[in-house]
């Protein structure tokens, strides 16, 4: 296990090269995120948005892991629910132990409240809230998700787009999450010396996409998460599973 000083340090360390120069109030709230929850920033399990610290799905699942979770039961409130208009709410309950009475959480998703990113997708993104809210509940975190925001402002297309060192495609705007994502995953490719194009061909496989630009946000959140875990678990096994998207080279007549 890291040490706390340490995971403080690499806490920083990421969050400065991803969001800039942090105040010393957001650095502070960083550093109670790390010692309280063990939240990893390198891991996806926070984002810095609007000068405020929010949960990801990943991080709560991460969270609810390391406690020893017992399950999570996920229904359909009927009531609120109408096919015909994406419209959906969900109720979870977080099980924390075998004699706990359950951690309800609340979801709901219609295209009023969702990034047109996800558009189509309200269903999951109302299990998911549900979820979130639920966990948050049960483990005391009081930030909320990045999944329960509605919709925010797409990135300005005046703004163009920019190819940062490793090749990955990322916008100039502020507000948009799936540019931060990308990031992420860019410093996971430095700090485990990955090849920037095969990790790029393995993600495009892993969310079922052309290529990675294409993929939504959840997608390439479920794929750092499972790069960042496959890299701590297995390196020698992930860089097989990379080399295994080399393109043979072309014999020349």
């Amino acid at each position: 296990m890291i040490n706390q000083s340490k995971a403080r340090r690499m806490n920083r360390a990421f969050a400065r090269t991803l969001w800039g120069k942090l105040t010393k109030t957001a650095l502070r709230s960083l550093q109670e995120l790390t010692d309280h929850y063990s939240l990893s920033v390198a891991s996806g399990d926070l984002l810095f948005l609007d000068g405020r610290w929010y949960v990801t799905h990943s991080g709560l699942l991460r969270v609810a892991r390391r406690n020893r979770c017992l399950g999570i039961r996920v229904q359909a409130v009927p009531g609120f629910c109408d096919s015909h208009e994406t419209r959906w709410a969900f109720k979870a309950t977080v099980y924390t132990t075998r004699t706990s009475k359950g951690f309800v959480g609340y979801g709901d998703a219609d295209p009023s409240n969702v990034s047109p990113r996800v558009r189509g997708a309200e269903m999951r993104v109302a299990e998911t809230r549900a979820v979130n809210r639920a966990l948050r509940k049960a483990y005391g975190i009081g930030l909320c998700s990045v999944e329960e925001l509605g919709a925010r402002p797409e990135p300005s297309s005046t703004g163009g787009s920019r190819r940062n060192s490793n090749g990955f495609h990322t916008s100039n705007g502020s507000n948009g999450s799936q540019p931060r994502l990308r990031d992420q995953l860019c410093l996971l490719i430095r700090q485990y010396n990955l090849d920037p194009t095969l990790v790029k061909a393995y993600a495009a496989d892993f969310c079922g996409t052309q290529t990675l630009k294409d993929a939504g946000r959840d997608l390439v959140e479920s794929f750092i998460s499972h790069l960042s875990s496959s890299a701590k678990e297995d390196l020698d096994g992930l860089i097989c599973k990379l080399n295994s998207y080399s393109q043979p080279l072309e014999v020349k007549q």
